[in-house]
């Protein structure tokens, strides 16, 4: 992060002068640091985030366009790379990846240091494949002389691009000391690392170089999981192309006598010139782009879109064309995730338990998504007393003029500015949180009410979607509508049935026979752990240990969890 301490896979990186928010001082006055807590690392996070999406997203954009990509060789001496590099300009940050081999990122000071070090660099040769001739910013270090440089050779860092496996995690969480901490070392193993935002920063300013030789005005910008702070490493890069710089150039009609402007390509409909622009970039990027490979165009789609595959970042991307409404929610969850740690950390754990019980899926379907579920935990956070979150209209009253927006007929208004936000009063654990989630969309009634994230209340369903989420903007879209009954009903037995796990675990008992506890033990699939417990359920709702789950909730009996869900 720009501001402050920046959590960097649990290390903190500590600014080059002063010390750190951690440090303490002994009877000497001397410093002595202390390692800290993951929920005091992941509030200094909070803490050190002030700045608008926007401020955000301009100041990477920029940095993105310092930035270079090198694939390097298997034995590579970072030393001379860098000096090598540094002939060219200053250097401000630099780190290594391991992606279909060695790559390095380079940001250099100055945008002109690119142009120094393309002015030096060679076409590959062209006697046995031909080669479209397109300076990027993607380059191969080659060394002349491998055999005799091996020796000055050393271990070299690699900043990792993927979190660990459920199974490490497990393991990882069993060591903590309670459920808030547990939650919090998930956060921090699976949350976007710095690194790799830049990455997904730099894969969009690739992309937009090409564009450019199109649309001169034109800006490639990341939008979703990339930049809306609830990212988890590995997940695709959502990017559009951006046309408001070129707009801006529209003026109003001038007084006088007369006025020029541009002779432009008319076109019936605005859905066709994004289908058009869409098919021009994908064609560019298909046949001319360095890296960019497995090619789609999916201009069909109610948002139209181009999916490829970028090896040198390693990334999935989906590319649209000004996607105004995507790009305000993603900004509305950048704004909750900045607001209180508890937030983001609830959120990857609710997300990580859906995916392990089969809940989620990266293959579209029936299945609630990612984004539902955030909206179901943000909601949630509304519900407490006192509340954690503010509900959107809460938010769109505190707007200014700037914050202004309307795109179509929807009011995309709300306030950007998180000094304008009064913190919360609540102060409930995590451990507390964690349980009171799965226990109130436990006893949800599915059947009758509606998820309003602007009035953060339970209303009408206007419609008999099993499962009804209200679009915070575009109030007339149910983001939910794809979930199916069973579903929904599967989704709620495992709600109650995570409920009682964390109410009757014995901690204690469990961390001496070292079994999984916690958090952890709801990361393993029911029955798995402990099959000769579970023989005797059945996946219907009438089985003994939903019956068994439905007492200790205080619901009667199987019918009331049939109508909870509408059956």
């Amino acid at each position: 992060m720009a501001l402050g301490l920046a959590l960097l896979r649990g290390r903190w990186r500590l600014p080059a002068s002063g010390l750190g928010p951690q440090a303490r001082f002994g009877s000497t006055g001397t410093a002595v640091q202390r390692t800290p807590s993951a929920a005091e690392e992941a509030d200094a996070e909070v803490n050190g985030r002030k700045k608008t999406f926007t401020e955000v997203q301009t100041e990477r954009l920029e940095q993105a366009e310092r930035t270079i990509l090198i694939k390097c060789p298997p034995k590579i001496s970072e030393k001379k790379l860098l000096q090598y590099l540094s002939s060219h300009g200053k250097i401000n940050s630099h780190f290594f990846f391991e992606n279909r081999g060695i790559h390095a990122l380079i940001e250099f000071s100055e945008k002109n240091s690119i142009a120094s070090l393309q002015d030096v660099i060679g076409i590959p040769s062209t006697t046995e494949y031909p080669v479209v001739p397109f300076k990027s910013r993607l380059f191969t270090f080659v060394m002349k002389n491998p055999v005799g440089q091996a020796a000055a050779e050393t271990q070299i860092h690699l900043s990792p691009q993927s979190h660990i496996t459920v199974k490490d995690l497990i393991q990882k969480l069993c060591g903590a000391d309670s459920i808030s901490s547990q939650m919090y070392t998930l956060l921090n193993e699976y949350q976007l690392t710095e690194e790799n935002i830049k990455l997904r920063f730099l894969a969009c300013s690739l992309v937009r170089d090409f564009a450019r030789a199109y649309f001169p005005d034109s800006v490639v910008k990341p939008f979703g999981s990339s930049v809306n702070t609830f990212g988890k490493l590995g997940c695709d890069v959502d990017m559009f192309l951006d046309f408001n710089e070129a707009r801006k150039h529209i003026k109003k009609m001038a007084k006088g006598p007369f006025e020029m402007e541009y002779q432009l390509k008319r076109l019936p409909s605005e859905r066709l010139a994004t289908q058009k622009i869409l098919s021009v970039i994908g064609d560019c990027l298909d046949h001319f782009g360095p890296g960019c490979v497995s090619v789609q165009k999916i201009l069909n789609a109610r948002c139209p879109l181009v999916k490829f595959s970028h090896q040198p970042t390693g990334f999935q991307c989906d590319l649209t064309v000004s996607n105004s409404i995507a790009v305000k929610s993603s900004e509305l969850l950048y704004i909750y995730g900045c607001l209180d740690s508890r937030v983001r950390a609830l959120v990857f754990s609710i997300r990580c338990w859906a995916r392990v019980h089969g809940l989620t899926s990266s293959v579209p379907g029936a299945w609630i998504t990612n984004f539902s579920l955030t909206m179901m935990v943000i909601f949630f956070l509304q519900k407490r007393s006192p509340p954690i979150v503010p509900t959107v209209d809460q938010l769109r009253a505190l707007a200014d003029e700037e914050d202004r927006h309307v795109i179509g007929s929807y009011d995309c208004s709300f306030v950007s500015d998180l000094s304008k936000i009064n913190p919360t009063k609540n102060t409930e654990t995590l451990d507390e949180l964690l349980y009171n989630f799965f226990e109130y969309f436990g006893n949800f009634d599915f059947r009758k009410n509606s998820i309003n994230l602007r009035k953060g209340k339970e209303v009408n369903k206007p419609e008999s979607s099993p499962l009804y989420i209200w679009n915070p903007f575009e109030q007339d879209l149910n983001i939910s509508k794809n979930v199916n009954q069973p579903q929904l009903e599967k989704f709620v037995a495992l709600a109650r049935e995570s409920a009682w796990i964390l109410q009757k675990e014995d901690k204690t008992q469990r961390m001496i026979s070292k079994e999984p506890w916690g958090l952890a033990a709801l990361l393993i699939p029911f029955g798995k752990n402990n099959p000769n417990m579970m023989k005797n359920r059945v996946k219907g709702i009438g089985s003994e240990t939903i019956k068994s789950l439905l007492d200790s909730l205080k619901l009667s009996n199987v019918n009331n969890l049939q109508k909870a869900v509408g059956k």
